[in-house]
């Protein structure tokens, strides 16, 4: 977007016209009015002195011709040819003609043409053409006026010029020219003027245009790093270093102080709002106390072993929850989620806010994994630390206990379905300090989700989804694998819900693929109260999975109301 490829800079679909161009415009506006309207008042005054001159001039050609009519009539008194005189006086108005269509006549009282000169095509008229004006000749010289100026219409254009009646011959001299050949005249005039001005309008233009580009050089740069701002909906500081001591450069110096003060906000406001809030904020549009029901998938994650973490590093925790939930929440802005909560060691994350390709399920599955991952990653630096100190020394009882602590890791539970989203809290009060809101999700779905990441600890297994998150992402991609858990109904509900395991074909080990298809089966004795033929398999998979199993069926066979659902006791 540099100034010196592009004239014109845009924000969303506004263009940014340049101050120097809107001056230069407006100069050059009033420029070229002025100019034309001189000009064309300066040509009306010329066409009338045309019209004066060539009147004039007319009228001293009616002079020669009548004098010489006087003499013609004279020869034609004692030589009787009148054709002769007619030719004589032909060559005699010819010679004054400075035009194509010019003319000159002698025409009698009753319309007959006597002699005619002119130089445009055809053999001439052979009566007046414009009876009116013969006629209002005629009634002029009934009243003794025998000379003057007219106009008459003929072959179809206007003529003007002079006459003088002949009192000798009985005819009227007339002398004239076409107005179309003046007109035509004064159009070359203005196109040449208009030429002329349009040409100098252009060269003063690109004079002007440079000047003032170099002028205005420091606004425009204001300019590009006040759009580069906003489309990276980021405040920084403009440039001053090169910039005159005049009123832009103190505007653009308060913006700076401005701009301080506001990113310091800013700053504060991103961190403790979620990401969809800060992009309807940076869109302009008003935040206020709003919500609808929405269909969004809900993640939970949880740090396991919180208390004996809490007990063991004391304010210590603070900086450990502080690495860990800077990957968490990079992870889930990195998905397309929004972080709805974060209490003590769990975080909600919301998907399905945020404009995506992906499904919300989708987002939502793929961002378990990978806090999933983050937190593997951390405990394996730990681990390599460890190994480091003890390669010179064995661990104290104190320093184990810290390493445990610090080898943080997590479960997911994921589901979907029909929430409130929404910001709730207060907002009508005219004293800011007073108003308080907080953007938050309300359904039973958030429950769910919790309830299923504590489920994780139970099978030993780092991300548990519900039947709807399943069925979501099955339509979209066939990247995870749905290995069915089990069917439990958790406390606080009556009915039971199947739970499972999205395996992760990309990146997991394609060997417990056959371990958990192998669960899958002994999963369906189970379910179908064939408990010896359950365990059989499940010692057989050696998955962690199915230890939860084992010990629930023991050596016992089901009861005989079994249904399939296994009843949690606890939350």
């Amino acid at each position: 977007m540099s100034d010196k490829i592009r004239i014109f800079s845009r924000v969303g679909k506004t263009r940014i016209i340049p101050l120097q161009l809107k001056i230069l415009a407006i100069f050059i506006s009033l420029i070229l009015l002025s100019n034309f309207a001189t000009n064309i008042i300066t040509v009306q005054f010329t066409q009338k002195e045309i019209i004066n001159l060539n009147n004039t001039i007319m009228v001293q050609q009616l002079k020669e011709l009548y004098n010489n009519s006087a003499n013609q009539f004279q020869i034609f008194a004692y030589s009787g040819d009148r054709n002769a005189c007619n030719d004589s006086m032909c060559r005699v108005a010819e010679s004054g003609f400075g035009n194509p269509n010019s003319i000159a006549l002698g025409v009698s009282p009753d319309g007959k043409i006597t002699f005619m000169a002119s130089q445009f095509d055809g053999n001439g008229w052979s009566t007046f053409p414009d009876a009116a004006s013969l006629e209002k000749l005629n009634e002029l010289k009934t009243q003794g006026i025998e000379e003057g100026s007219l106009s008459f219409i003929g072959n179809e254009t206007e003529y003007f010029g002079v006459y003088k009646f002949q009192d000798d011959w009985n005819y009227y001299i007339i002398r004239a020219e076409r107005r179309l050949d003046l007109d035509e005249k004064n159009r070359s005039i203005y196109a040449y003027i208009s030429i002329l001005i349009v040409s100098l309008t252009l060269l003063f233009i690109i004079i002007g245009y440079g000047i003032l580009r170099k002028e205005f050089s420091v606004m425009r740069s204001f300019t590009n790093e006040l759009i580069k701002m906003q489309q990276s909906k980021k405040l920084e500081l403009i440039d001053l270093s090169k910039a005159p001591n005049d009123d832009v450069t103190y505007m653009a110096a308060s913006f700076n102080n401005l701009s301080a003060q506001v990113n310091n906000l800013l700053g504060t406001f991103q961190k403790f709002v979620s990401k969809d809030i800060v992009a309807k904020a940076y869109a302009g549009k008003d935040v206020g106390l709003e919500g609808n029901q929405r269909e969004l998938t809900m993640l939970f994650s949880d740090v396991k072993s919180f208390t004996y973490r809490t007990e063991t590093l004391g304010n210590d925790i603070i900086e450990v929850l502080n690495v860990h939930y800077n990957r968490v929440i990079q992870n889930v802005h990195d998905c397309n989620g929004i972080v709805g909560s974060i209490i003590g060691d769990a975080i909600l994350a919301v998907y399905g806010t945020m404009d995506s390709k992906k499904s919300k399920s989708y987002n939502g599955i793929e961002s378990a994994w990978r806090i999933t991952r983050s937190t593997a990653a951390l405990r394996a630096e730990m681990a390599a630390k460890r190994a480091e100190i003890e390669q010179t020394r064995k661990l104290t009882e104190s320093e184990e206990r810290v390493f445990q602590a610090v080898s943080v890791d997590v479960g997911v539970g994921l589901d979907g379905g029909k929430v409130f989203y929404g910001t709730i809290g207060r907002n009508d009060t005219d004293d800011p300090l007073l108003a308080h809101m907080a953007n938050t999700v309300i359904g039973d779905t958030v429950n769910s989700a919790s309830r299923l990441e504590g489920l994780t600890r139970i099978y030993h297994i780092p991300v548990i989804v519900s039947e709807y998150v399943k069925n979501e992402v099955e339509k979209e991609s066939d990247r995870y694998l749905f290995f069915e858990i089990d069917t439990v109904q958790v406390k606080g509900k009556t009915q039971g819900k199947k739970i499972y395991f999205p395996f992760d074909k990309e990146e997991m080990d394609s060997g417990l693929i056959s371990k958990y298809e192998s669960f899958s089966e002994g999963l369906q004795c189970y379910y179908k109260g064939d408990w010896n033929s359950a365990r059989k398999i499940f010692k057989q998979t050696e998955l962690e999975v199915t230890e939860v199993f084992l010990e629930r069926m023991g050596l016992k066979n089901p009861p005989e109301t079994w249904s399939g659902i296994w009843t949690m006791t606890t939350k």
